[in-house]
């Protein structure tokens, strides 16, 4: 575990694997910015874009990944043209387990940065994020560093900004701080390769693989905040589980059985089961639905997710509906 700030350096082999063509400013090291898309081309290109127009004044590369399509090489002439010398796009193909986490690892292994980055391709960084963020890492010795942001779901916009207490393992596992969104990450890339590890593939559907990252590095080391909203977090293109309920029913039960600190403390333990239990309730097992339903109650009686699943599994209300509802106060089920 760092104990002292740890500077930023740019290493000969670094600099001369990236492509970008102008010099540097001094101690601003190169962040690699992988973005993981599928079937979403013009969200993409404003991703790709807020990349690109951050005020951060190192160099930023933006490595796109298409999962399960042919990458369009295109991307990168076209978003490229006009934007500022120290900033470039490379496109590839998701060459690992077809899916989220097999795209946002292939990112990883293309990524020449000595930090990384996440950003879905549904979402928008504001201009300050990077510059921001690596002041906090080279200030802090920290390995993580995350943010706030601004859910966008219809036509509302809700703040969620966390707390450096939010993010160590207990409070991640009892109540996942949403709020450290994937697409706030940034990372040393010695510690997400060497100590944290990358995205675990073998998660069903990839669902939840960011809640399975964000607890690893906070079992690995002291998290950093910027306590402000730096992503546009756009929840109402976000379908892709929607329909999918027995996955996700099969990833949390991999969760469980994976980190011990999810199956120790009650809290932990209920909040996955009330998300087990509504699933079942929107698949229409009811009996499921009820049965983890109570346990979850036995667990936590305030869990609110089990309450969500009894009234979904008695019909007083749709699973679309709950979710929309859970939605609109940006926090989800």
């Amino acid at each position: 575990m760092n104990t002292q700030p740890e500077p930023f350096t740019t290493t000969a082999s670094t600099a001369a694997s990236t492509t970008t063509p102008t010099a540097m400013p001094p101690g601003m090291p190169l962040v690699s910015v992988v973005i993981a898309t599928r079937d979403r081309p013009e969200l993409l290109r404003r991703a790709v874009r807020a990349v690109h127009d951050q005020d951060y004044p190192g160099p930023v590369e933006c490595v796109v990944v298409f999962d399960q399509a042919p990458p369009d090489t295109s991307l990168a002439t076209d978003v490229d043209a006009g934007t500022a010398p120290a900033r470039s796009t490379r496109v590839v193909g998701n060459v690992r387990t077809p899916g989220l986490a097999g795209a946002r690892n292939s990112g990883i292994d293309a990524a020449a940065g000595d930090l990384i980055a996440f950003c879905d391709d549904d979402d928008e960084w504001l201009p300050d994020k990077l510059r921001l963020q690596v002041a906090r890492l080279s200030a802090t010795g920290a390995d993580v560093a995350v943010s706030g942001i601004e859910v966008h779901y219809e036509n509302r916009v809700i703040t969620r900004v966390p707390a450096a207490s939010d993010l160590v393992a207990a409070a991640i596992a009892r109540r996942r701080v949403m709020e450290a969104h994937p697409s706030t990450v940034l990372v040393r890339a010695h510690a997400l390769r060497e100590r944290i590890g990358l995205v675990d593939e073998k998660i069903p559907g990839s669902y939840g693989e960011d809640f399975d990252w964000i607890l690893r590095a906070a079992q690995s080391g002291p998290i950093a905040v910027v306590e402000r909203p730096l992503v546009k977090v756009l929840w109402g293109s976000q379908s892709y589980f929607s329909d999918r309920w027995t996955t996700i029913i099969e990833a949390i039960d991999y969760g469980l059985a994976k980190h011990e600190v999810l199956r120790s403390d009650p809290i932990a333990q209920a909040r996955q089961q009330g998300r087990k239990a509504f699933a079942y309730a929107a698949i229409g097992e009811r009996r499921s639905a009820l049965r983890w339903a109570w346990h979850t109650l036995r667990l936590n009686p305030r869990d609110p997710r089990a309450c969500a699943a009894i009234v979904v599994a008695l019909r007083l209300v749709s699973a679309d509906r709950a979710m929309r509802l859970a939605n609109s106060a940006g926090r989800g089920i």
